[in-house]
């Protein structure tokens, strides 16, 4: 999995700047865990944001572009290669005070998804 830049959606993702993925459903590995609520694929860090709803309380989950592997347009489905455990335990996402532009954001997400793609720990 090495070379995987977390920030970016994967050539062979199916994404095409531009497209809509607000509602689409949202698949991890081993299940559903929600629906995009918010696309970011400005220049900088290109990230989702999962509407997890009754799964983890009504939380909003922040998801690196390069976590996605697979968008079916047709099944209107996001396909992630992490568990539902992994999303659950990854950083805390506040849109309040959230800013995927921030470095100490950035940061934490790459520090916390980066290991998994071959980046440092």
């Amino acid at each position: 999995m090495s070379g995987i830049e977390i920030w970016e959606f994967r050539s062979t993702s199916g994404h095409v700047s531009g497209s809509e993925l607000i509602g689409f459903r949202v698949e991890a590995t081993d299940g559903h865990i929600g629906k995009v609520d918010k696309l970011s694929e400005e220049a900088g860090p290109q990230y989702l944001v999962v509407d997890t709803g009754p799964w983890i309380f009504g939380k909003h989950v922040l998801l690196p572009a390069g976590t996605v592997v697979r968008i079916d347009q047709d099944d209107r489905t996001v396909h992630v290669d992490r568990t539902k455990d992994e999303i659950k335990n990854g950083p805390e996402y506040d849109p309040e005070k959230h800013d995927a532009a921030d470095s100490v954001y950035q940061d934490a997400y790459a520090g916390y998804y980066g290991p998994y793609y071959g980046g440092p720990l």
